[in-house]
């Protein structure tokens, strides 16, 4: 019987269970966008929740409440996702599909005071937001291996 390596996870020479890189990327994400979420949340507070023209974080991301809301739920996701590799493909596929879509949104409105620029988007969350769409590619297409290497694996 053999496993489908995208949805069983990986055994080493110790016996003990592994993730794909995939699956930690999705984590490292995840726990990233879930920070990045709160500490906006310390620049912008509630107010002008979804104001064009927000904060900076880090005094280069620009960011208004409802970004740092975006965040926190994309770090979420990438939370509960990362545990299985199929789950995490699903969470790398509305990486790509969702970031791709924001950057070239933003690409017309960032820097930007139109109220069309409700995110608060400038150029270099563009290009974070680029980044992201790319490692959300990675993490749905990063080939699986399966590392089963027990006489039962090998038939």
């Amino acid at each position: 019987m053999s496993r489908d390596p995208n949805t069983a996870n990986t055994t080493n020479t110790a016996g003990t269970a592994g993730k794909h890189p995939a699956q930690y990327l999705a984590l490292a994400i995840g726990v990233l966008y879930v920070l990045i979420g709160i500490a906006g949340f310390f620049v912008t507070g509630f107010d002008g929740f979804a104001d064009p023209d927000g904060e900076l974080l880090l005094g280069v991301f620009e960011v208004n409440p409802l970004h740092n809301i975006v965040h926190l739920l994309i770090g979420a996701a990438g939370l509960a996702l990362w545990n299985r590799l199929d789950r995490a493909r699903i969470y790398g596929w509305l990486l790509a599909i969702g970031y791709g879509a924001t950057f070239v949104y933003g690409l017309f409105v960032a820097n930007t005071d139109d109220q069309a620029n409700f995110l608060a988007l400038n150029q270099p969350d563009n290009w974070l937001h680029l980044g992201s769409a790319l490692a959300g590619l990675a993490i749905a297409l990063w080939p699986a291996r399966d590392r089963d290497h027990s006489a039962a694996g090998r038939r």
